[in-house]
């Protein structure tokens, strides 16, 4: 028989014990792989870790806490992009964000079971990351950047502050990502707008130098630079080689601009970190990332660098006096 001081804490321990699960539930620190398209310096990744990592505190995930954050940043070589890729899936993380096409792919080709967050990739659907961008299913969603009919957008821009404009350069690097698809769109607007289309596909330092070079050695040509994890980490070279040569440039974000290119027109992709944390969370709460719709930018910027427009003296500066951010 069972004394009623015993049945007292018989019951007093069966009441603790749930309340005890939950707290060392609550407790479980969760991993967080991080697949970065930049090198480690690179001043573009600060503001975009920044803002995921706060985005994620918002929400309740502290690094160092409650969850703990694995970085890995291969830049825009492909083998170190497929290298730590696997590194990352051998850790068994909870969840993986990827900021790239070749990144996400990477890392998908390694997993079909971890959930995989893109906070930035152009057309999944057409890079067959997803099959569907309302119910992507598989292990896979997340942000996407551009349309690729954006393309066109840039050239129209060019056209605008470069005015008699005969030839213009679409630049990326074949071998990453799939900026491919912005070409359609950029020679359909070329035939419009009677501008002769050229192809400048680069891979290295003197392919960037030389495509370039051969802008500027006639007049009337411009360059449009699409966002590629290669040209991100070359924007300084090419900022350069385009100020030499007096080639008109319109970029794909910002930091071009703000680093001393002429015109960018693109997404704010640190808000698109920002809001890539508000799918980790929902995952690690428990919903699956084929239930979660792609979602596609709010917010986009035009940028001047006056200082450039200025230096490029036959070109009217119309743009020179809009508000800059």
């Amino acid at each position: 028989m069972i004394r009623r001081r015993d049945f007292i804490m018989l019951l007093g321990s069966a009441a603790a014990w749930p309340l005890a699960a939950r707290a060392q539930q609550r407790q479980r620190v969760r991993r967080i792989g991080v697949l970065m398209a930049f090198d480690e310096n690179d001043p573009l990744a600060k503001p975009r870790v920044s803002a995921f990592t706060e985005a994620l505190a918002g929400l309740g995930w502290i690094d160092g806490r409650n969850v703990r954050m694995d970085f890995r940043w291969p830049g825009p070589d492909i083998n170190r992009i497929r290298a730590l890729a696997q590194e990352l899936v051998g850790l068994k993380p909870d969840i993986i964000l990827a900021s790239s096409a070749p990144g996400t792919a990477a890392v998908q080709r390694e997993t079909r079971t971890i959930p995989i967050v893109f906070a930035y990739l152009t057309d999944p659907v057409a890079s067959g990351i997803v099959t569907r961008l309302d119910r992507p299913s598989g292990n896979v969603t997340g942000f996407a950047t551009y349309e690729a009919s954006l393309a066109g957008k840039w050239l129209e821009l060019l056209s605008e502050i470069a005015p008699g404009l005969k030839r213009a350069a679409i630049m990326f690097n074949p071998d990453i990502g799939v900026a491919s698809l912005y070409v359609p769109s950029f020679e359909t607007a070329a035939r419009s707008l009677k501008i002769t289309s050229i192809p400048a596909l680069v891979r290295s330092d003197p392919e960037i130098e030389t495509a370039i070079l051969s802008l500027g050695r006639e007049p009337a040509g411009g360059l449009v630079v699409l966002a590629n994890a290669f040209t991100n980490v070359h924007r300084a070279q090419i900022i350069s080689a385009a100020a030499r040569n007096n080639v008109p440039a319109v970029y794909p974000n910002s930091p071009y601009a703000r680093d001393g290119g002429l015109l960018s027109y693109g997404v704010d992709r640190v808000d698109l970190f920002r809001r890539a944390a508000s799918y980790v969370d929902r995952i690690l709460r428990g919903e699956k990332p084929g239930d979660l719709p792609v979602q596609f930018p709010t917010k986009f910027e035009m940028v001047v660098n006056r200082k450039t427009a200025t230096a490029l003296g036959p070109y009217p500066l119309r743009f020179c006096c809009a508000p800059t951010r």
